[in-house]
């Protein structure tokens, strides 16, 4: 799928993709909006990859939602820099705001998957009255613990081969960087960005409701259900059999968050 268009954030251009509602005949006669929802993929990936390719644009479509998503700084088709204070998860939740008032979208329903998720943390913290509801998916408990050292990751963006990365979880980013035909030194000045934590209190102050969703062989992620329990109108969906990389393009996690979306009240 080709960007629909770019819009300006903080000075940085980014692609966005959007794609229009089927419309039922009901809704055709009743003049209903459709409801937007906006995605945010994980790190090292990108609109296609995370959203397109694996049918969410098509089923939410057909669902008659309002399907919004970009390319986070520096991947995909948008703009690459190369310092670290062009990155940090509050500038990128920015990045969404920016998007939504592109678009004049009003309130939408916010979907993260991983990075994406810790980015749509600080949308809740940073921008609440842009939420109807949000989605964290690929990230459970480990969001507000912490992740471990991103160091090592950065480090083998920057090696000359993926064969030169001796730790095997840095490698497989490194890999998968190469597969999506990432800039590699921009993903590493994203990695090494000011990691600023995920508190438990922003957790604790969402007031929309809040789906988690992570797979049940997700090591990365941490506990789905733990982090759901901190959040008032938290709900847990185990995405079963599914590790961080395979959960994605899950059936069951978009039936799953479909029930969500539509248990999320209108006004």
């Amino acid at each position: 799928m080709q960007p629909t268009g770019t819009f300006t954030s903080s000075g940085i251009k980014l692609a966005y993709y959007e794609a229009q509602p089927v419309t039922s005949a009901s809704d055709a006669a009743n003049n209903t909006p459709a409801e937007t929802i906006m995605l945010v993929h994980g790190f090292a990936s990108h609109a296609n990859m995370n959203w397109v390719s694996p049918g969410w644009f098509e089923y939410l479509t057909n669902a008659g939602y309002h399907v919004v998503a970009f390319d986070n700084r520096g991947h995909g088709e948008s703009e690459k820099r190369y310092e670290l204070d062009d990155y940090g998860s509050h500038l990128m939740a920015s990045d969404v705001k920016a998007l939504v008032d592109h678009l004049n979208l009003g309130k939408v329903h916010l979907m993260g998957y991983s990075m994406g998720a810790r980015i749509s943390a600080f949308v809740t913290r940073d921008y609440p009255e842009i939420l109807k509801s949000v989605i964290f998916a690929g990230m459970g408990y480990n969001m507000v613990r912490g992740i471990g050292n991103p160091e090592p990751i950065a480090r083998a963006l920057e090696a000359p081969t993926a064969d030169d990365v001796k730790n095997p979880a840095a490698k497989n980013f490194r890999v998968f960087a190469e597969q999506t035909k990432s800039d590699l030194k921009a993903l590493a000045a994203c990695m090494r960005s000011s990691r600023v934590p995920v508190t438990a209190e922003t957790m604790t102050n969402i007031k929309v409701p809040a789906l988690v969703a992570v797979g049940t062989t997700d090591v990365i992620a941490g506990d789905g259900a733990k982090l759901a329990e901190m959040i008032p109108n938290g709900q847990h969906f185990p995405i079963e059999g599914r590790d961080h990389m395979r959960a994605v393009g899950d059936q069951s996690y978009k039936d799953g968050v479909l029930a969500f979306l539509k248990s999320v009240p209108k006004a």
